[in-house]
């Protein structure tokens, strides 16, 4: 397991999640989510969600942040923060649960919102079972 952000390293991520969270769109639900993702090699990287007429054609915060940072060319991620702007913390969706274990199968997965309610947990805790790139070979 990748060895777990320091607290004052935490505390910048959640702070980046809020952050991405006001670039938001989200015409449709008014519902604006905000991820920070940080790389194994300490870079970050943030998304928020994008929503589309098409619904089926909207992607969320965290798979933002991670395609972002594929895009940059940093494929090993160790920690992902979401940030949501509700009452209670919300854990990420099935299909970014299955984009972090692609990239972080050992990822710390945090999630934050308004209120004091967070989870913190793993990709793996989140998705037992997963099926991944090991499954393929």
């Amino acid at each position: 397991m990748p060895a777990s952000p320091a607290a004052a390293t935490l505390r910048k991520l959640e702070r980046a999640a809020k952050a991405a969270a006001k670039k938001a769109y989200a015409p449709y639900s008014q519902f604006t989510v905000g991820a920070a993702v940080l790389m194994s090699n300490g870079d970050v990287f943030t998304g928020c969600n994008v929503e589309n007429a098409s619904y089926g054609l909207c992607n969320c915060a965290e798979r933002t942040a991670i395609f972002s940072a594929v895009a940059a060319g940093k494929k090993q991620l160790s920690c992902v923060v979401v940030y949501t702007p509700t009452a209670r913390a919300t854990a990420p969706c099935g299909a970014c649960r299955q984009v972090i274990h692609e990239f972080g199968p050992t990822a710390r997965v945090v999630s934050v919102c308004d209120g004091k309610e967070r989870i913190d947990s793993t990709i793996a805790a989140l998705l037992p079972g997963a099926f991944g790139p090991a499954d393929l070979s």
